[in-house]
């Protein structure tokens, strides 16, 4: 297939770009760089630098003709979204609706959203479910949320089909393709970064959290995994409705559970420092995986942690920080 990836200069869109070309895919990757990094897009793919609020832009590289879009192109900082709401509602929700007209007028009707499972905000049952409510606490959330409502729409009007994948902490690296943002925000990396004696410490932010050990548990899904729900859902039965499905390992663990399997994997101390929660964080999130596993067959090849931060831990030693930057 001739595939529009957005985002594709970022993590995982250069990770799920990677598995595309390796199934014989053609691939156009449109990024503005922002996050992303040139440096992170595969050889073969061929790159447009652009930005989505560019309507013009979009619209002319969405009419050169594609089999499909993946939609990874965002905002997704939810310190972030919380001092600034009015960026993430014009990069995820006006942004992901320049695309959804760019792809109508273009006739292109298949579309795989990176979602997140923000969504849900604070859940009421864990593992949380695609029916759980959605009820965001964070702006972040809440911007994706709104995407999701677009894209239902679009189905439901213009006979998109379309797959929104919402997903839990993403951890792990492929080949030449890791974690790299500027500033970091997400845990593993920051763990790893102390490790590798780059920072002095791991904040740990919230010890008060109703949980075994006070610490936030999180779902982790190593990005490889993750990138191979992204491949089943474009290549599975095109039908015009939108599906969603979470996809994580359905298990959680506490920053201090992640920092101390680092310890172990890296053989290094790993400081520690406490501080307050930040505002929209839930105590626990945690995926069910039934839904994807039993529709589309997806099962995670990678689901222990100590291998993802393994993998993570390589890559950080393999391939300087300054290739990106």
């Amino acid at each position: 297939m001739k595939l529009l990836v957005t985002g594709g200069a970022g993590y995982i869109g250069s990770v799920v770009t990677a598995q595309l070309l390796k199934r014989g895919h053609e691939v156009t990757v449109l990024d503005n760089l922002s996050t992303g990094h040139r440096a992170a897009v595969p050889e073969d793919a061929r790159f447009i630098e652009g930005d989505l609020l560019d309507a013009q832009k979009v619209g002319s590289v969405v009419a050169e003709g594609f089999d499909g879009v993946l939609h990874f192109a965002a905002l997704a900082l939810v310190g972030e979204s919380v001092a600034h709401p009015e960026r993430y509602r014009s990069t995820n929700i006006r942004g992901t609706r320049n695309l959804l007209d760019a792809m109508r007028a273009a006739g292109v009707f298949r579309l795989v959203f990176s979602s997140t499972c923000a969504v849900y905000g604070e859940p009421e049952e864990v593992p949380i479910p695609e029916t759980a409510p959605t009820v965001p606490t964070n702006p972040y959330g809440a911007s994706k949320l709104s995407a999701d409502r677009m894209i239902s729409a679009e189905a439901t009007d213009h006979g998109l089909s379309a797959v929104s994948l919402r997903y839990f902490n993403v951890a792990g690296a492929s080949g030449r393709f890791g974690e790299v943002h500027d500033p970091e925000t997400h845990l593993i990396p920051i763990v790893l970064e102390t490790a590798a004696n780059r920072r002095d410490s791991v904040e740990v932010y919230g010890t008060d959290y109703p949980t075994t050990d006070g610490t936030a548990i999180r779902d982790y899904i190593h990005v490889e995994d993750l990138a191979r729900a992204h491949l089943l859902a474009l290549e599975g039965r095109a039908a015009a409705r939108h599906r969603i499905y979470n996809v994580g390992n359905g298990v959680g663990f506490s920053v201090r559970q992640v920092v101390e399997v680092a310890r172990r994997v890296t053989g290094r101390p790993i400081a520690v420092s406490e501080a307050p929660r930040r505002s929209g964080d839930p105590a626990i999130l945690v995926a069910s995986g039934r839904k994807i596993r039993e529709e589309l067959g997806w099962t995670p090849e990678k689901p222990e942690l100590a291998t993802m931060i393994a993998d993570a831990w390589t890559w950080m030693q393999s391939y300087p920080q300054s290739t990106f930057r």
